[in-house]
């Protein structure tokens, strides 16, 4: 009798370091998996860009932080190449260049499930893989400006975080039953129901009696965060500030060297994000679509004070017109819309509201379970 063990299932994420995003949704996916199937399937993620694109493409994940600096250039390329003749016209260019790469990254990763959380892995893989293929999953981690490279019809599952998202597929011809909204996956972290929120400001060492607004750029410290800091310190506000400038240690130690109004606390990149958002009251945010999701997961009205042109613009769309947050793009903007909020509680309460009606903190878990039932494992 045998006692060689029945060989796990394996999934392939492909991804690329262009943008936080894509990383954080295979990784929140991947965890997922492991709380929900203890260990019964393999996964693997891969950079399409950095490990395996010819060059110059093999560059796009460092260039990616620099290209984004010129938004309004980057809002132009996005619009440009938003519709299904120029995303076939974007494919069918490239695919001789990226052919033979694609195919030997094919090879070198055999696997009983591909899934792709980035756009321009869709298209030219499925062409590759051609019709005997393992089955080919899109997970969308763009909120509502979901681009067209998204949506490729031979996938076998488009998976996507709105319902916006889900009438942006069927405008690019996917079929109904191929498209499912499940929410945007982040990490399990950011799913919990919040803690006892004395407990946490205690810990933190924040006031207990006055509200506290939660600053934040995204992992890169992008935006107009000093601007908006030195504006919100120098309005007086009965509240506090938490400042977090992700990897940005200059702008950290600068803020660091400065004086500010008292309840100022500056942090770095911020591993506690979840109890940080869950002690706050209000969060100003660049308008990515992960922070965005783990504020509606904590119930935390947002205040949008900048965003990335083109796949960023329905974000703003979103958050304002479900009332879960306000669009202000400029640093008096920003604390105009907060004393509002201080000035009239029951808005910001109806706020809180609106991200608890459109939290999905079960996307994640939703997403692992429709992977691991199309590689024939049951719960």
């Amino acid at each position: 009798m045998s006692n060689t063990q029945p060989k796990k299932p394996h999934i392939l994420f492909l991804f690329s370091d262009t943008g936080g995003g894509h990383r954080s949704a295979a990784e929140a996916i991947i965890e997922a998996l492991q709380i929900e199937y203890n260990g019964r399937v393999s996964t693997e993620m891969v950079d399409i860009f950095k490990n395996h694109a010819p060059l110059p493409l093999n560059r796009f994940p460092e260039w990616y932080p620099y290209m984004v600096r010129i938004p309004q250039i980057w809002g132009l390329g996005f619009r440009l190449s938003d519709g299904h003749p120029q995303a076939r016209f974007i494919i069918d260019s490239s695919w001789p260049y990226v052919r033979s790469a694609i195919q030997k990254m094919i090879a070198s990763h055999p696997c009983d499930l591909i899934v792709s959380v980035h756009p321009l892995a869709n298209a030219p893989f499925l062409r590759a893989l051609g019709k005997d293929r393992p089955p080919f999953i899109t997970v969308v981690t763009d909120l509502v400006s979901t681009h067209a490279l998204w949506y490729e019809r031979r996938a076998d599952l488009c998976l996507v975080p709105t319902e916006a998202a889900y009438q942006r597929a069927l405008k690019y011809q996917l079929r109904p039953e191929q498209v499912k909204v499940v929410g945007l996956p982040v990490a399990d972290r950011f799913c919990q129901p919040p803690g006892n929120r004395h407990q946490l400001r205690e810990t933190l060492n924040w006031p207990q009696e006055i509200p506290m607004i939660l600053l934040v750029g995204g992992g890169e410290g992008m935006g107009p965060l000093e601007k908006t800091a030195h504006a919100i310190s120098e309005a007086r506000l009965p509240a506090g500030l938490a400042i977090v400038t992700g990897r940005n240690q200059k702008l950290k130690e600068r803020l660091e060297a400065e004086r500010w109004h008292p309840h100022t606390f500056i942090y770095g990149f911020a591993r506690n994000m979840p109890e940080l958002m869950a002690a706050a009251d209000i969060l100003v945010t660049k308008a990515g679509p992960g922070t965005i999701s783990e504020a509606l997961n904590a119930s935390l009205p947002m205040i949008l004070y900048s965003h990335l042109p083109g796949q960023e613009d329905g974000n703003i769309t979103y958050v304002t017109e479900e009332g879960a947050g306000i669009y202000a793009p400029h640093p008096d903007l920003v604390v105009a819309g907060i004393r509002t909020w201080l000035q009239q509680p029951e808005l910001l309460k109806k706020a809180a509201e609106a991200c608890r009606r459109l939290a999905r903190p079960q996307a994640a878990r939703t997403i692992a379970n429709i992977l691991a039932k199309a590689v024939g494992l049951t719960p």
